[in-house]
This record gives structure tokens, C-alpha cells and sequence, in this order.
């Protein structure tokens, strides 16, 4: 587990003890628990989107490494019809 999973999972329990302490006990206000609960959800989404970025790189190399390959794969074909 990545230190941002381990984050994501203690907002998540955190969101879940304030929403059970704001029904039970009414000692958080409302907006108290809901901050936790966006605080958690922004926190869950930025980890992805650079999870994402990481990976839409890896997608773009691997795809300059292809558009080399035709390239190349032109530069013969021209070279085979001289």
C-alpha cells in the first residue's frame, strides 16, 4: 500500500466515525462532517488523477515509440522502391 492509499482509508474512517457521531451524539455540526466527508472525497480524486497522469504518460512515450517505428518503417520502404 502507497502512503496515499493509507491517508484515503484513515479520512474515510474518520468521515465515518464524525457522520455517526453527528447522528448519535450531535457533538460535530453538520458542516464539521461534511468537510471531512469533501476533504476525504478531493483528497480520493487528486490521488487518482496523478495516478492517471502517470499512466497517460507511459501511454504517450509508448506512443512516440510507435509513431518512431512507422517512420523508420516509411524511410525503408522508400529506400526498397530506389
Amino acid at each position: 500500500m502507497e502512503i496515499k492509499d493509507i491517508i484515503i482509508w484513515i479520512l474515510f474512517i474518520a468521515t465515518l466515525i464524525f457522520i455517526f457521531w453527528w447522528i448519535f451524539g450531535n457533538s460535530p455540526t453538520f458542516e464539521q462532517t461534511v468537510l471531512i466527508l469533501i476533504l476525504t472525497l478531493l483528497f480520493t480524486i487528486g490521488a487518482n488523477v496523478s495516478k492517471n497522469g502517470i499512466k497517460m504518460n507511459f501511454i504517450e512515450k509508448r506512443f512516440n515509440k510507435l509513431e518512431n517505428s512507422f517512420i523508420k518503417l516509411s524511410e525503408d520502404f522508400e529506400e526498397h522502391v530506389k
